[in-house]
């Protein structure tokens, strides 16, 4: 059963249902936005079924051309060059309206809440692009589209905006499906009731005509839009959104500004709704208020019956005025959702101006402070502090600065000594107890001079036979002793006994 509520209405219950769903807006994180041509009547854009909307404008300016303002939109148009023509000629001019007026406050909303982290996606029947300006990324604005070769595919993640019908500020080619901004060159061509050639394919036949090949037809270039009977260009990847979304289960449906009619976006509204439906009964807190679960739809004209048991809410009015309200009691029931923290910037005299009266303190930046803090503070002691060039205790291990500076006399009075690698050995760990070949590496010890060793001219008093012939260390060889001489004679044979 929808609730039907008169925004007009000045009873209690009227007021209190409004609050309620102001809150509820408030708190949801996961809200899903469907709008139609009903959201931009206030920047003075005309919408297409009321009395006074482009259907109507188009019967009357080409009453001998179309029967009904629907055919100018159909896809059989571009069977006629008349029809064609006037296609051409009538969406210029719409697109001259489109640039001279602004986004409305239903499309600030919208930013409001991706602002704010609220906004799931948004869904529009729109083709005035008024979403992008306000910072929504549109999925027909070519920043969506991934660059690489071959064809270009949707950046579903960072596209905010979903256009159901396409964009006007863009035109594609009839052959080749090649896109390219809407300029003023193909602007001006339009409102002569012409079509102009496609670049691309352009570019391609005069290559082939160069290599003398076979020619190609050229295709025209038409506004990227979506007309009835004709199929989405960006229909997979708008699927694989829609899939995505559905997944991540959103907690509020609001739909505004579109009288539900087109087949396409009635199944569309009943998937998010039956999914929202869905998540109010899957809450952990039974006995809560709850806020989540939601449809509501705002429109002048309510829906029709088809609709009962998905919409639950019908505000009657205009989708500016609802959504000024909403901004309104949710600044007031939650005003911690709008506090932002400034950051006060210092004039270069050092100066700060503030609207508020309070007085600031201008503290030093956080990069700067911390690069002061990088940069470490001289001692005071004498801890850390390099030798003078008076010192005679700093040893140089570079032979060649050594030497330099030994010629030169300059610090120090005698030759440093070497590299550790390349002084001479003057201890040695080997012992007395080691093989001779071990013991020579001892260095010889420092004795006595040679007066007082009892020595008067360097030659030992000693003889020879004193010394000690099996000492290793001494370089003298050892005397040999002469054999005493046999007795010559005639030796006496002594029998042998028995």
């Amino acid at each position: 059963m929808i609730t039907h509520l008169d925004f007009a209405a000045r009873d209690v219950a009227t007021k209190r249902a409004l609050e309620s769903l102001s809150l509820s807006v408030a708190k949801c994180k996961k809200i899903v936005v469907v709008t139609g041509a009903g959201i931009s009547c206030s920047s003075g854009i005309p919408d297409f079924r009321s009395s006074d909307g482009l259907y109507a404008l188009v019967k009357e300016q080409y009453p001998d051309v179309v029967l009904k303002g629907r055919d100018l939109f159909d896809a059989s148009l571009f069977r006629d060059s008349t029809s064609t023509a006037v296609f051409h000629t009538f969406i210029a001019q719409l697109k001259q309206s489109i640039d001279a007026a602004e986004p409305g406050p239903t499309h600030h909303f919208i930013q409001t809440l991706d602002g704010k982290k609220k906004l799931l996606r948004s869904y529009t029947q729109n083709i005035d692009g008024f979403e992008a300006r306000v910072g929504l990324l549109g999925s027909g604005s070519h920043e969506a589209k991934s660059e690489g070769k071959g064809k270009s595919k949707l950046r579903t993640k960072d596209v905010k905006n979903v256009q159901l019908h396409g964009d006007i500020h863009r035109v594609r080619c009839r052959s080749c499906s090649a896109e390219y901004p809407c300029s003023r060159e193909y602007l001006d061509i339009f409102l002569q009731g012409d079509a102009p050639d496609c670049p691309e394919c352009l570019g391609r036949a005069k290559a082939r005509a160069a290599r003398s090949a076979r020619t190609i037809k050229v295709g025209s270039l038409r506004p990227a839009i979506v007309l009835y009977d004709e199929p989405h260009p960006l229909g997979d990847e708008i699927g694989l959104i829609q899939s995505s979304d559905l997944t991540r289960k959103p907690d509020m449906l609001i739909i505004m500004g579109t009288s539900l009619k087109v087949h396409g976006l009635k199944k569309l509204v009943k998937e998010f709704a039956r999914t929202v439906h869905g998540h109010s009964t899957d809450s952990p807190k039974p006995n809560s208020k709850k806020h989540a679960g939601k449809v509501i739809f705002v429109n002048r004209t309510p829906p029709s019956s088809e609709w009962n048991g998905i919409i639950d809410f019908h505000v009657e009015g205009t989708t500016d005025e609802w959504v000024a309200r909403v901004l309104e009691e949710w600044k007031k029931s939650r005003p911690q959702d709008w506090e932002v923290q400034k950051t006060l910037v210092a004039a270069e005299n050092g100066d700060v101006s503030m609207s508020s009266p309070l007085n600031f303190k201008v503290v030093a930046s956080t990069k700067d402070r911390t690069k002061k803090e990088t940069k470490k503070k001289p001692r005071n002691d004498g801890e850390n502090v390099p030798p003078t060039h008076e010192s005679t205790d700093m040893v140089l291990s570079t032979p060649d600065i050594a030497a330099t500076i030994a010629k030169s006399g300059a610090f120090f009075t005698q030759t440093p000594p070497l590299s550790p690698s390349k002084r001479r050995q003057t201890n040695s760990h080997y012992t007395s107890e080691s093989s001779p070949s071990k013991r020579r590496t001892l260095s010889p010890m420092k004795g006595l001079d040679d007066s007082a060793r009892g020595l008067l001219f360097g030659v030992p008093q000693t003889s020879s036979m004193d010394l000690d012939v099996f000492d290793d260390l001494s370089m003298e060889s050892p005397v040999k002793s002469k054999a005493k001489p046999l007795r010559r004679g005639r030796s006496t044979v002594r029998p042998l006994e028995l």
